[in-house]
């Protein structure tokens, strides 16, 4: 967004005779004193009228059906969209049909909250028959009208809720909230896709804990495997949390920009009910609930389409979360394992895991900044962590006499021996090793 070519394309409809303002997000965040990204743009002007007043623009029409019509202003494209009445959502998202109207108010009151229900025109004046100003100053999410007619528009407003309370860190009004509880069933109604881009918004959110915490069945309602975790007492020294609550602050733990560690904590225990055991003095042990879990975190995600990439990354990190790395050649071995970057990763994903513990567990930090500098260490000198790293390869092998399947099962074992520290990873070494070893 640029504000120069947002107040030109304003005050071009304005001197072709219409009414032309911002809306929405955009004049939210300019309220708050936030950076907005995306400009919306609405006018009386009907979108043949539109089209008319910017001849000798590249006009999209993008969506004529509902009034839109989108200007390319410097290769950046501008919605700009009639004032409208929406007619009956069969589908909880989108009306049959609209019908324009000349009346800015009744355009702002099919908005979904308050604060996005703000016009404001190039000359800063700001149309709010909703008290939207007064509700972001006094940080309050609320419905426009009626809350339960809102969702029953649009469910996925259910979770936008949710989602700017945790982005904006602002609660949800009562009546709005009560309806977020009693209708989230119909999300069931909305994409996995739309639901999941707003819980990659939500769990990024500086208020996650206490939305996360709060709404816990708006969550179990999408994702209904988080349902045996939310009260479940671990029973265990090293935590002071139910599986629930200890997932929610571990993820709030991760950095805000790091999306994708976020999601792996927020799967990453979703197996301990499932896996619980106690034992004759009452104490839970959940053993293999890191694999189960990436097993469990896998299908939950494919089902909410997450892009290959991220799945791979939680799955990889769910599921050695919980395996102990303490020392030089355990730090090796887990390089091998999954590579330098998500070696970095993990320890980081340990630490927030860690600090949503017991606080005696969080010494257990200093150990893991330790191993990262290890591994930066290792990744200096050009220390063997691999098969890329090792002397020799598939190709040495085969020269041996090595033949299939024997050539990676024999190059395997030479490189847990250089990890382990029992041969140096010299070529001659190790092809002396192999002779000895697979060649009679």
């Amino acid at each position: 967004m640029h504000k120069k070519d947002v107040d030109e394309i304003l005050e071009r409809l304005e001197n072709c005779g219409y009414e032309a303002y911002t809306v929405g997000g955009c004049v939210r965040d300019t309220i708050m004193g936030r950076s907005a990204h995306d400009t919306d743009i609405t006018t009386n002007a009907i979108p043949e009228q539109v089209i008319e007043a910017f001849s000798g623009y590249k006009v999209i029409p993008t969506g004529l059906k509902h009034g839109t019509v989108t200007i390319l202003k410097n290769s950046v494209p501008y919605e700009i969209t009639t004032y409208r009445i929406d007619g009956e959502y069969k589908d909880s998202r989108r009306p049959e049909n609209v019908e324009f109207t000349a009346s800015l108010t009744e355009d702002l009151a099919r908005r979904d909250f308050t604060m996005n229900a703000i016009a404001m025109d190039r000359h800063g004046n700001i149309a709010d028959p909703f008290g939207g100003k007064n509700d972001i100053g006094n940080g309050i999410i609320r419905c426009v009208g009626d809350p339960e007619k809102r969702f029953t528009e649009d469910a996925l407003r259910i979770m936008r809720a949710v989602r700017f309370a945790s982005q904006l860190g602002f609660n949800i009004e009562k009546n709005t909230a009560e309806a977020v509880h009693a209708m989230k069933g119909r999300l069931k109604n909305i994409s996995m896709e739309r639901i999941r881009s707003e819980l990659d918004k939500l769990i990024c959110g500086k208020n996650c804990v206490q939305v996360l915490l709060e709404y816990s069945d708006v969550i179990a309602e999408i994702i209904p495997e988080f349902e045996p975790s939310i009260g479940f007492d671990q029973h265990s020294p090293y935590h002071k949390y139910d599986v629930w609550e200890h997932t929610v602050r571990a993820i709030s733990y991760a950095p805000e920009s790091n999306v994708k560690m976020r999601t792996a904590l927020l799967f990453h225990d979703i197996a301990k009910p499932a896996c619980a055991k106690f034992d004759e003095n009452g104490r839970g042990h959940f053993k293999k609930h890191a694999v189960v879990g990436a097993e469990m975190a896998q299908d939950i995600m494919k089902r909410m389409k997450y892009d290959g990439e991220t799945i791979s990354y939680a799955v990889m990190l769910i599921a050695r979360h919980s395996k102990k790395v303490f020392d030089n050649i355990a730090v090796k071995k887990m390089m091998a394992d999954i590579g330098d970057d998500l070696f970095f990763e993990l320890m980081e994903l340990k630490k927030c895991d860690n600090l949503a513990k017991n606080d005696f567990v969080f010494s257990e930090n200093e150990l893991f900044d330790q191993l990262m500098d290890e591994g930066r260490r290792l990744i200096e000198n050009n220390e063997c962590r691999g098969l890329r790293h090792l002397a020799v390869n598939g190709r040495d092998m085969t020269l041996l006499g090595l033949q299939g399947k024997d050539i990676g099962n024999a190059l395997n074992e030479l490189l847990q021996l250089v990890l382990e520290n029992k041969l140096s990873n010299i070529k001659d070494d190790l092809i002396n090793y192999a002779k000895q070893r697979w060649i009679s």
